[in-house]
């Protein structure tokens, strides 16, 4: 029983999509000292796997771009509603001034009014 380069080749190919270098060299290893030749099947199923292996990782790639593209748009989101609740608030605050400014008012038109049928009442007596 020798060291099949193929096998170990296909191993390693597999391995390193699946795992990194630790995984191309420890998957080249098993599959150089593997019990019997490596067919053509084998090298087709090997490829097949590292290629769907490859298209894993580009998936996964394609969601981690998604995700920061869903945060970036979460933040802008964020930073408008901010803006519009303090916009809101302000607008609230004046409101609550221009009442407080009109009740003022009113009581200064109450007490005018009190005056003048005072002075009314001194006139017609």
């Amino acid at each position: 029983m020798g060291f099949n380069l193929i096998g170990a080749l296909a191993g390693a190919a597999t391995g390193f999509l699946e795992g990194g270098p630790a995984g191309a060299a420890t998957m080249g290893l098993a599959g150089g000292f593997a019990g019997g030749g490596t067919t053509g099947g084998n090298l087709t199923g090997a490829l097949g796997n590292a290629g769907l292996g490859a298209l894993n990782a580009q998936n996964e790639l394609f969601q981690v771009g998604m995700y920061a593209q869903q945060m970036q748009h979460q933040e802008r989101m964020q930073i408008q509603s901010d803006a519009f609740n303090e916009m809101i608030d302000e607008r609230s605050e004046q409101m609550r001034e221009v009442n407080t400014l009109r009740d003022v008012q009113m009581a200064q038109r109450r007490a005018d009014d009190g005056i003048v049928k005072k002075f009314i009442e001194s006139i017609t007596q």
